[in-house]
């Protein structure tokens, strides 16, 4: 297989890593953006109960199609591939803004969950491609300071667009930004490195088909589940999840017979990049478990007004902005094997202080742990995909890149359904032992504090799998024969 540079003299590095971080940043935004708008787009389009699915729609369509796209930008380019993606996404929030009905908007937010995968997928392998591999982790350290900038914003961007001038807004304001967006990103992106002798026409459809089925349909019964008009045990919910797996399981049999697979299982077969994706899978779990408990903590238990508790909120993403760039730093002076595993560490010593949560608790009781889990979670977070991209073959950096990708929106959907069903089975087996209705507090405590005891172990069990990373050195050939000196690093 040949791998071509079309690259003639690339531009500045740190140039290509600013336009990736402003899409990266617009992305992320608008998926925690709009969560604050969903009272007034159920009152003004009259959308009832299916305005969850104006999250869920963008989620899904991200997390589902996230392969997919790295697949095709190892084949197409990364530049061309990016590019597209950010002009889908535009387009997306101009037809969102312009919705006329709950279903318009739902079906707008898949196109525009389209351009985010492209974005989210394919920016990490452009940034592995252009940085040298000592520098990758300084560079994705920024990048998780971006993500986390776009998360912590979107709320406050969201509220003030909101109350001055409508929910469209939250979506229009991305059509200006993205234009120039569009412009630097074609001006200033390197040209690609793509694979010869493939055309679409050789694509692996029934695997794209297989995996983008069975992710929609797994997420879809996730979602589903902690829903109280459904419940993990309702039909649909148990036949989307089974449904879901047996396509899925599908999809690994079909790629490992089929001669020009999607996914390279091989990839799987090197030791640090399966380590560093699985480590990074089960913290995300974690994650996604945290964010769903401590609001409902916060609100119900604590009574903070939905203001209060998104100011408390704030010192996650706060922190992890501020410590990501030194994560990433330290990566290129310190063993990431032991780096990322500190860091998970820390985190699950956060997890753990929060397991002791209690209705006499302040903001500040809420604040250090948040802080606590955020800081150990920026340091494993970005050696930990600089790690996974050095390991993987160059001709699949694009594919490693979306893997990467989709771990993390994975784990977050997850974590979401193991702590909802953590939760509730404990708080109901404590409210049948203490002869008491499961909606009373200490019930609840005892529902929210067993999440936090299993989030705890999970990312325990992640420190084990990031320790016990092999080591592959940048300079050795890779399992296939490419070699990493055939990138081009950016000066």
């Amino acid at each position: 297989m040949n791998v071509t540079n079309q690259a003639s003299l690339p531009p500045n590095k740190w140039l290509v890593l600013a336009t990736l971080a402003f899409g990266t940043f617009m992305a992320t935004l608008d998926s925690s953006i709009v969560n604050i708008a969903l009272p007034t787009i159920r009152r003004e389009l009259n959308a009832g109960d299916s305005v969850e699915w104006v999250v869920l729609s963008y989620l899904i369509t991200t997390t589902s199609t996230l392969l997919i796209m790295g697949k095709l930008s190892d084949w197409l380019g990364r530049r061309p591939m990016y590019i597209t993606g950010f002009i889908i996404f535009v387009l997306g929030s101009l037809l969102c803004g312009l919705s006329w009905s709950s279903a318009s908007l739902i079906g707008f937010r898949v196109v525009q969950g389209l351009g985010a995968s492209m974005l989210f997928a394919i920016g990490p392998a452009i940034i592995s491609d252009t940085f040298a591999p000592a520098e990758r982790g300084q560079a994705l350290g920024l990048m998780g300071a971006v993500v986390a900038a776009g998360s912590s914003t979107g709320p406050v961007v969201g509220g003030l667009l909101l109350g001055k001038f409508g929910w469209s807004s939250i979506f229009f304001v991305n059509v200006p930004v993205g234009l120039i967006a569009i412009w630097r990103a074609s001006v200033v992106l390197p040209p690609s490195l793509k694979q010869t002798g493939h055309s679409l026409r050789q694509f692996d459809l029934v695997g794209a088909g297989l995996f983008l089925v069975g992710v929609t349909t797994l997420l879809t019964g996730l979602d589903f589940g902690p829903e109280p008009d459904y419940g993990w045990r309702h039909p649909l919910v148990l036949g989307l999840m089974g449904s879901g797996m047996v396509l899925l399981t599908g999809f690994f049999i079909w790629e490992n017979r089929t001669p020009l697979p999607m996914l390279q299982l091989s990839l799987f077969r090197i030791r640090p990049y399966t380590s560093a994706i699985v480590a990074a899978w089960l913290g995300f779990v974690a994650s996604g478990g945290n964010l769903f408990v401590i609001p409902f903590f916060l609100q119900q238990l604590l009574g903070f007004t939905p203001q209060q508790a998104g100011l408390v909120l704030l010192a996650g993403p706060l922190t992890l902005s501020i410590v990501a760039p030194i994560g990433g730093y330290l990566s290129s002076r310190v063993s990431t094997r032991w780096l990322a595993s500190t860091g998970l560490l820390i985190t699950a010593s956060g997890y753990f202080a929060f397991s002791f949560l209690s209705t006499d608790w302040d903001w500040h009781d809420v604040v250090w742990r948040s802080a606590l889990v955020s800081l150990g979670f920026a340091l494993f977070q970005s050696p930990n995909s600089s790690s996974a991209l050095n390991a993987a073959p160059l001709d699949q950096r694009g594919i490693a890149s979306s893997m990467i990708a989709f771990m993390r929106n994975m784990g977050l959907v997850m974590g979401i359904a193991v702590a909802a069903a953590v939760w509730y089975s404990a708080r109901n087996g404590y409210a049948q032992r203490a002869h008491t209705d499961p909606t009373h507090t200490a019930a609840q405590l005892a529902g929210m504090r067993t999440v936090y005891w299993v989030l705890s172990g999970l990312v325990l069990t992640a420190a084990g799998v990031s320790l016990g990373r092999g080591s592959l050195s940048p300079d050795k050939p890779r399992p296939d024969g490419v070699e990493e000196q055939l990138s081009t690093p950016v000066s």
